[in-house]
C-alpha cells in the first residue's frame, strides 16, 4: 500500500466535522515527504479541507452542501498533543455554556500548563491562558468548575443568585473523591477563589471540605466579590464583601 492510500484509508476512518492533524494519520517520519503531496492532492479534490497549517477535516454532507465543523470542534484540535489533552476553553465562552451569561465573546481563551495556546479561526481570535493545574481528561470539570470561582466577580451580565445556585448544584454532583481533589486544586489558585468556595460548600452544610481552604488563607485579608450577605450568609465568615 502506498502512503496515498494510507493516508486515504485513514481519513476514511475519521469522523466528517472533526478537525484533524498529521499525526493522527500514522505518518512516519521518512513518509512525511509524500504525505504532504498526498495531502495536497486531497486538498485539490475537496476530499479534505485545510483549516490551519496542518489542521485538516473531512467535510460533513448534509442536505445543505458540505458543512465546516463547529467552532468548538475546531478549537478542541488544539487542546490535545498525540491524542491527550494539554488545555481546555475557559472565560466568557465556558461561562456562557455553564449558564452563568448570557454574553458571547468574541475572543476564546483556553488556558493550558504546558503550551501557549494562540491562534486566530476565521473571525475568532484564541488567546492564551495559564492554566494553574496540569490539565487531563479527568480533571477538566474542576479547573472548570474553579474558574468559574475564580472569576466570578468579573463574569458579564452575572445574575448572583442564581449563578451561586448553577455552582451549587454542580458541587452536589461530584463525588467524595472529587471535592477532595477539588480542594487541593482550589489551593493553588487565587485566595479569591479559594474564599468564595469555602463559603459556598460551607452553606451547602459540607463544612468538612473547607478546613484546609480556612487555614490557607490569610485571616487579614478581605475579598470584594459583589456577594451581599443575604445572598450568602457564610460571606461573613470569609471575609467576602
Amino acid at each position: 500500500m502506498n502512503i496515498t492510500q494510507k493516508i486515504e484509508n485513514r481519513i476514511n476512518q475519521l469522523e466528517p466535522g472533526i478537525p484533524f492533524k498529521y499525526e493522527q494519520l500514522g505518518i512516519e517520519r521518512e513518509e512525511i515527504g509524500a504525505a504532504a503531496k498526498a495531502i495536497e492532492r486531497f486538498l485539490n479534490k475537496g476530499f479534505i479541507k485545510r483549516i490551519s497549517r496542518g489542521v485538516f477535516y473531512k467535510p460533513k454532507e448534509s442536505v445543505f452542501g458540505k458543512l465546516r465543523p463547529s467552532e468548538e470542534d475546531l478549537i478542541k484540535s488544539y487542546l490535545f498533543r498525540k491524542g491527550k489533552r494539554i488545555g481546555y476553553i475557559t472565560g466568557t465562552y465556558l461561562y456562557n455554556r455553564m449558564g452563568l451569561t448570557t454574553q458571547f465573546p468574541k475572543n476564546i481563551r483556553c488556558a493550558s500548563s504546558v503550551k501557549r495556546i494562540s491562534t486566530r479561526i476565521g473571525n475568532t481570535q484564541i488567546k492564551p491562558v495559564k492554566s494553574y493545574v496540569n490539565v487531563t481528561n479527568d480533571n477538566v470539570v474542576l479547573l472548570e468548575l474553579l474558574d468559574a470561582f475564580k472569576d466570578f466577580k468579573n463574569i458579564p451580565d452575572l445574575n448572583v443568585p442564581s449563578s451561586l445556585a448553577i455552582l451549587k448544584n454542580k458541587l452536589k454532583q461530584l463525588s467524595d473523591t472529587d471535592l477532595s481533589t477539588l480542594i487541593r486544586y482550589a489551593l493553588k489558585y487565587p485566595p479569591r477563589t479559594q474564599a468564595l468556595l469555602g463559603a459556598v460548600l460551607e452553606s451547602m452544610g459540607m463544612k468538612k471540605y473547607t478546613v484546609k481552604l480556612k487555614d490557607n488563607l490569610n485571616p487579614l485579608s478581605t475579598y470584594k466579590l459583589r456577594i451581599n450577605e443575604d445572598i450568602l450568609p457564610e460571606r461573613v465568615r470569609w471575609n467576602i464583601k
